[in-house]
């Protein structure tokens, strides 16, 4: 129950950050709730395509796909409120971010994924919902240039991995992955940490 609630978390978070992108392109409501959406769940559509689950889980149950839709209509219409929440949203990104990560590897692994697939498909989980929602928009998406997101996904993911991979139980190692995630995320929020990018000449 505890990790149905932080997953909603998540989903409210992604899907809140989608939708204020939405608003910010004077989209309609369609479109604001497409992206909402799309930024909420296409992280664990794509993890299912990878893995053979048919029809993706997030489009095969209700909550998920609610949770994602009812915020994203909220902030179409309460969006000068959500807007000022900017730094909480952010915090929840971030714990999302670690879970799907976490969540995504162990899942991997759970349908016969070798170690190496869970570390990416758990990545992939956890980014792939942003870099839609950034190709919808026609923007390159940020965590190719800008955020330090990939890394903490990858470092969650591979986490938890290498708890399973010591024999820690798929719950704890979850509870690790996630963490380490969501801490080096915050700390680069923080700490406005970025990867280095190529010298460009002056000549």
């Amino acid at each position: 129950m505890l990790l149905k609630v932080l997953e909603l978390v998540g989903v409210v978070a992604f899907a809140a950050s989608g939708a204020l992108v939405g608003v910010s392109k004077r989209l309609d409501i369609f479109g604001v709730c497409l992206l909402g959406v799309f930024t909420a769940i296409g992280g664990g559509v794509i993890r299912d395509v990878l893995l053979g689950i048919h029809p993706p889980t997030a489009l095969n149950t209700w909550p998920t796909f609610t949770t994602a839709l009812v915020t994203s209509v909220i902030v179409f219409f309460l969006h000068p409120a959500v807007s000022k929440l900017r730094r909480e949203i952010l915090v929840l990104d971030a714990i999302g971010m670690g879970l799907f990560a976490s969540s995504g590897a162990v899942i991997a692994l759970a349908a016969g994924a070798s170690n190496q697939a869970a570390c990416l498909i758990g990545a992939t989980t956890a980014i792939g919902g942003g870099v839609l929602r950034d190709m919808l928009v026609n923007e390159m998406p940020l965590l190719l240039h800008r955020d330090l997101y990939a890394v903490p996904a990858l470092i969650g993911s591979t986490v938890t991995v290498a708890c399973l991979e010591f024999g820690l139980t798929p719950n704890l190692g979850l509870v690790v992955g996630t963490v380490s995630a969501s801490t080096v995320r915050l700390l680069a929020l923080w700490r406005h940490w970025n990867l280095p990018g190529p010298r460009v000449s002056e000549s």
